[in-house]
């Protein structure tokens, strides 16, 4: 199986940067900085990222354990598990995942469309990642959790301020490309 290089998970995460950046720029309103530092003062939103982060790192760990073998969570293993995880990748990946997609999803569309339909895009974003090829149980499972987080992180964004979605998102892929790592390890 040909694994997916860290370079061009970043190169994907740097695109979709640049198209947020862009669509900011057409079709949002001047001052364009102030619109995307809104919401509580920086360390409170740090604050909030790093204690959510924490509790999905629990609740992954606990969930993990009664769901290992469901068809779901053995799809999204064998799914991540085709992105080179070794070393520091998954940080890297993670990083550039929860900046360049929340900055897409909640700083430049969600403005536009509503959380909602940025949801649904957020889905259909992922569906390579996935592998949604028809609609089954499995596929409507991840995909209602897919659009579940991403709801989540656009309430987040638009009450708490779109630097702690950023880090929301980057924590909650952090541990779950370790979790991956480690059952790919296993098994």
């Amino acid at each position: 199986m040909k694994r997916v290089g860290v370079g061009r998970q970043l190169a994907v995460c740097a695109a979709m940067s640049c198209l947020a950046l862009i669509v900011i720029a057409f079709l949002h309103k001047p001052p364009y900085a102030a619109s995307l530092a809104a919401g509580l003062p920086l360390h409170y939103q740090m604050g909030i990222g790093l204690g959510f982060g924490c509790c999905y790192w629990a609740a992954s760990q606990i969930g993990y354990r009664f769901a290992a073998n469901s068809e779901s969570t053995r799809s999204t293993i064998e799914s991540y598990s085709r992105l080179n995880l070794d070393g520091w990748n998954p940080l890297w990946i993670s990083l550039a995942a929860g900046f360049g997609e929340e900055l897409l999803f909640r700083g430049a569309l969600q403005p536009l469309i509503g959380i909602w339909i940025t949801s649904a895009l957020f889905v259909l974003a992922h569906t390579k990642a996935y592998r949604f090829n028809g609609l089954n149980k499995r596929v409507a499972i991840q995909a209602a959790g897919i659009f579940t987080v991403s709801v989540i992180f656009g309430f987040v964004a638009e009450y708490i301020g779109l630097v702690a979605a950023m880090l929301i998102h980057a924590l909650t892929d952090v541990v779950g490309l370790y979790t991956i790592k480690t059952a790919a390890r296993r098994g």
